[in-house]
Parts: structure tokens; C-alpha cells; sequence
């Protein structure tokens, strides 16, 4: 297969278009000793002769005058294309979007951010805290460069990489009988009014299954679609509910955490990527920040 000399093209259109040897030479950046010499080039590829040069003027044969409205569409579909792709190339190099769990990006992500920006005035941080499941859709789709998620089912697209470990709590307001113990069994459960989140939620699904068959014996009295929610009946003292540490402990001030002492409840924490897509360096550095952070969890 034959090369396209582009370089012999963008000459030859230099030349039409401006109608002199001289001034496509300036415009080219080239001298007019290795302008020719790219004209001569194509025009012994193409065994066509495409201009002729007088002493006072250039014009085009007829083969020149039939291929440079061709090359003309084409270079600009290039330009165009190189244009396009280079515009988004410096806006990804200029923005950072990753992925976070709620609870953890309002928990640790506010400093970090902080210090991070600090270091990289000129970059622009996007971040979507989303549950876990649309954190693995948004790292698969190439949308963020990494995700802070809960590790769930491995993906034959995605690597993921253990952080922290995090114990779930029961909540309870201060003056509930039970905030007086250093901790509760599963039998504690028996009989309470709880509120739970919405049954696409993982900590739902996490909570369910270690409650195990002492899910039955649960008065389930509300239904909520978030963390927030849940604390706040919780500190009216309409209900308990079970929650991460770290959810908890953004409103320590209003309930107590209790852990169980007779059932392992907890999520692992841990960093989604695509595989065989290298984060850039501003990721890698934002990644070992939080890394950093979750290893005192």
C-alpha cells in the first residue's frame, strides 16, 4: 500500500491558494529550495504534473485544478478532526472526575480536596458521590478515572483493589436505655421500631444479611431513602436503625454507636479502575491521598 504524502498535498494547496512559490514558502516555514522539491516529490508519485510555474505566476493543469478542491475538503476534515481531539485531550488534562461513596466524600474528601486544589491550582475536580452500584457503571463507562466504592462482584473490566474495612453500628438516641451499653447482641433488636433504607440501597443489603434470621423479629417502621434521613429519626426517637462507623459518626454529638459483640457486620472499602487504563499523574496523586486517609479508618 502506497503512502499519502501529506506533506507534498499541504504544499501543493499552499501554492494554489496563494499563487506564489514565495508566499506558501513564508507561510510554510520553509525556503523555497525544499518547497520545490516537495512539489516534485508528489508530482513523481502521482505521475501527474500539477502546477505550472512561470517566471511571473503559478498555475494549475487540469489534473491540479480537478484534485485541489478534494485535498482542500480532506485537510480541513483533518484540521477539524486534529482540532476536536485536541480541545477535549487538554480539557481532561484540565479536569479530574473520580467517584466516592456519600458518606465517605462528606467525611474525608473536604480536606483532602483542600490540600489537593492547593497543589493543583489550575485543575478542576469533579466529583460524583454516588452509591456503590453507579460508581462501577461510571468507572466502566470511562466517565471517572477511579472510584471509592464498596468491593462487591468482580468485573472482567474493572480492577478493584481492597482499602479499609468499616464496622456498621446500631444508632440510638442518648437517653434510649440502650446507649448505656458498651455494646449489643443481635437479641438487643428483638421487638424495636427500626428504619432501614430503600432495598436497592448496599447497606440495606449488607444490614439484611447479617441480620439473618433476627431480621424477623425487627419492627421495620420506616422506610428511607438515605443515611441522612435515617439519623434524623433516629435522634427524634422514632426508631433505631444500623448504619457504617463513619455514617454514625457524623452525628455523634446526637446518637450513640453501639457495636455488636455477637455478629461480624461490616463493608470493605476499596479503589474501582478500569483495566488497562493507567490513571494520569493528578489521579494517581489524589488516589494515594484518600488511600492514605481510609488506612486509619
Amino acid at each position: 500500500m502506497s503512502r499519502t504524502d501529506y506533506l507534498g498535498l499541504e504544499a501543493f494547496v499552499a501554492i494554489a491558494e496563494l499563487g506564489s512559490f514565495i508566499r506558501a514558502a513564508a507561510y510554510l516555514n520553509l525556503s523555497q529550495t525544499a518547497l520545490s522539491h516537495r512539489i516534485r516529490k508528489l508530482e513523481q508519485d502521482l505521475g501527474v504534473q500539477l502546477l505550472v510555474r512561470s517566471t511571473r505566476d503559478v498555475s494549475l493543469t487540469r489534473e491540479g485544478q480537478a484534485l485541489l478542491p478534494q485535498i482542500q475538503r480532506n485537510l480541513t476534515n483533518i484540521s477539524e478532526a486534529y482540532g476536536s481531539l485536541r480541545k477535549r485531550g487538554h480539557a481532561q488534562q484540565e479536569r479530574l472526575a473520580f467517584a466516592c461513596l456519600p458518606t465517605i466524600a462528606t467525611y474525608y474528601l473536604p480536606d483532602i480536596l483542600r490540600q489537593f486544589s492547593a497543589a493543583h491550582p489550575d485543575l478542576t475536580v469533579h466529583l460524583q458521590d454516588q452509591p456503590f452500584g453507579r460508581i462501577y457503571e461510571l468507572v466502566q463507562a470511562g466517565e471517572v478515572e477511579f472510584g471509592i466504592s464498596i468491593v462487591g462482584a468482580k468485573h472482567w473490566d474493572l480492577d478493584i483493589r481492597a482499602l479499609a474495612t468499616e464496622p456498621y453500628v446500631l444508632l440510638v438516641r442518648h437517653d434510649h436505655p440502650l446507649a448505656q451499653r458498651d455494646s449489643v447482641t443481635l437479641a438487643d433488636l428483638a421487638g424495636q421500631p427500626f428504619v432501614r433504607i430503600n432495598s436497592q440501597s448496599s447497606n440495606r443489603q449488607l444490614v439484611d444479611d447479617a441480620l439473618g434470621e433476627w431480621r424477623e423479629r425487627i419492627v421495620w417502621r420506616y422506610e428511607v431513602q438515605n443515611a441522612s434521613m435515617a439519623m434524623t429519626l433516629v435522634a427524634e426517637g422514632a426508631a433505631l436503625t444500623v448504619l457504617p462507623a463513619l455514617t454514625a459518626s457524623l452525628s455523634r454529638d446526637r446518637l450513640a454507636a453501639l457495636h455488636f459483640s455477637d455478629v461480624e457486620m461490616s463493608r470493605t472499602l476499596g479503589v474501582v479502575t478500569r483495566k488497562g487504563r493507567p490513571l494520569t499523574a493528578p489521579a494517581e496523586r489524589l488516589l494515594d491521598m484518600i488511600t492514605d486517609r481510609l488506612a486509619h479508618l
